[in-house]
């Protein structure tokens, strides 16, 4: 792949990036809440999913705004 990209298509291509983590964090810690009751392992590893696409939204926010307070979650940052 020799692909070559100008700043704009990479910004475009990393919030992409952004919005796709942020719809799956979303159905993963939704999916974790349906399965505490009744699958507690399944809930921990659909948990833990939801983390790491978290983390790769705060790594793609600080590639576009360096410095900047991380993005939060329903404005409450979850800390675990």
């Amino acid at each position: 792949m020799t692909d070559v990209v100008d700043a704009d298509e990479l910004l475009r291509r990393i919030q992409r990036g952004r919005e796709r983590a942020a719809d799956e964090e979303r159905a993963w810690r939704e999916r974790a809440q349906s399965l505490t009751a009744t699958d507690p392992d399944g809930a921990r590893e659909a948990a833990d999913r939801a983390r790491a696409y978290e983390a790769v939204q705060l790594v793609l926010a600080e590639i576009v705004n360096p410095g900047a307070a991380p993005p939060t979650m329903d404005g409450v940052r979850q800390v675990t």
